[in-house]
């Protein structure tokens, strides 16, 4: 198997405070391998780091055989790194399609453009039954549909998303969950930041648990899924 993205002994801070204390994981083509925790244990941070919006105090980087630390954000892009960030991020006031056009903004060819961009309606039909709506009038879940479809939009070979489901019924977490386990299927990498341990877990090839910027537990999904200290600490069992 064919290590996609490697993170060895990460650093991050904030000033004096110290957010991510020298982790060290690997994601390999083709896998779901999510970082869960409580909220400040350094998940978003990672995330971010690595696609090139914090720099990290030390540390290494490595994407598909090259080195990502101090590359710019679009460069990181243009490697074929998309990050669906916490929030979702989407622009209010352009439409539905104009949100999905932004993501291949790096990418020439209209024919391969179009094709993905009727994947994406594939993906969610209700984004292409309102391709012609400002994005800012979707509900919480579609505007997190949206986020996902213009991450793919660059086409890459690994998506990551933080927090696809906060703040989302218990319907609209479910249909993203299930988009997620269907990405998955067709092969591709994803590094999942999720709130909903059993979820993401559930999905996961291997997970990494984090608590205060270090890494305290790894295993496969179906190992933490059903590790007694991760059950009670993240799933809410007693």
């Amino acid at each position: 198997m064919t290590a996609l993205l490697e993170v060895d002994d990460l650093k991050v801070a904030y000033g004096n405070i110290q957010a991510v204390k020298g982790i060290t994981f690997t994601v390999h083509t083709g896998q779901v391998v999510t970082l869960i925790g409580t909220n400040g244990a350094g998940k978003t941070t990672t995330l971010r780091t690595i696609s090139g919006l914090l720099t990290p105090q030390s540390g290494t980087i490595t994407f598909d055989g090259q080195p990502l630390t101090k590359t710019p954000a679009h460069h990181i892009v243009a490697r074929g790194l998309a990050h669906s960030p916490e929030g979702r991020r989407i622009f209010p006031r352009l439409t539905v399609a104009e949100n999905l056009q932004l993501g291949a903004f790096l990418r020439k060819n209209p024919t391969e453009i179009n094709k993905d961009t009727e994947r994406a309606y594939e993906l969610f039909p209700i984004l292409g039954e309102r391709r012609k709506q400002a994005a800012g009038t979707l509900s919480g879940g579609e505007q997190q549909m949206l986020a996902m479809g213009r991450a793919l939009m660059s086409r890459p070979k690994l998506l990551m998303l933080d927090e696809p489901s906060m703040g989302l019924s218990p319907i609209m977490m479910q249909k993203i969950m299930e988009t997620i386990a269907e990405l998955k299927s067709t092969g591709t990498t994803i590094l999942l930041v999720e709130q909903n341990a059993q979820a993401a877990l559930s999905l996961a090839d291997y997970g990494h648990v984090m608590e205060i910027g270090t890494i305290v537990l790894s295993g496969t999904g179906d190992h933490l899924l059903h590790n007694e200290s991760v059950r009670k600490a993240y799933l809410g069992e007693d």
